[in-house]
């Protein structure tokens, strides 16, 4: 009898899903992660749509930015805990957007701030034409060291690809 159990229950052991595993998108894919990561789901790379990013833990905050009027609500993952939940071994990503533009980020900005990869904004996805579908966003409002033009130059709208180096 115990030859049985074990039999029967070898070929479910290798169907359980780890906490490594990440789906495969099943909508459009908004954002590609490459490079040094150690969880992926199509070929190297990680890829995910806009219910994947949803579903991580999200954070949120309100701040202004150099680029929209007033004070508003932004949610989205900490950036650190995208890269957590990909296992990234890295001090710098590489982020490439939508409209061409690019920027190396050292991790280290993620681990001092709270740093989001912002899908929403006022609670709606945020519309291309206004830095979406993704942005990485600094808390702008909570630190002035974050108002400097190197920091400015971190925060890519439109993002499509990060590359972790």
């Amino acid at each position: 009898m115990g030859w049985a159990v074990l039999t029967f229950s070898m070929p479910l052991a290798g169907l359980a899903e780890t906490a490594d595993d990440l789906d495969v998108p099943s909508g459009p894919v908004i954002l590609t992660v490459s490079g040094d990561i150690g969880v992926t789901n199509v070929g190297s790379e990680a890829q995910f749509d806009r219910a994947m990013l949803a579903g991580l833990p999200q954070h949120e905050f309100d701040t202004s930015t150099p680029w929209t009027e007033g004070v508003n609500h932004y949610r989205g993952p900490l950036m650190r805990d995208l890269l957590a939940r990909l296992n990234a071994e890295s001090d710098a990503v590489h982020v490439a957007a939508l409209n061409g533009y690019e920027a190396e980020i050292p991790v280290s900005d993620f681990e001092e701030y709270e740093v989001i990869l912002a899908l929403e904004k006022d609670e709606k996805a945020i519309p291309i034409r206004e830095y979406g579908p993704l942005w990485v966003l600094y808390p702008f409002d909570q630190d002035e060291a974050l108002l400097s033009e190197k920091i400015r130059f971190r925060a890519v709208w439109q993002v499509m690809h990060i590359d972790v180096r």
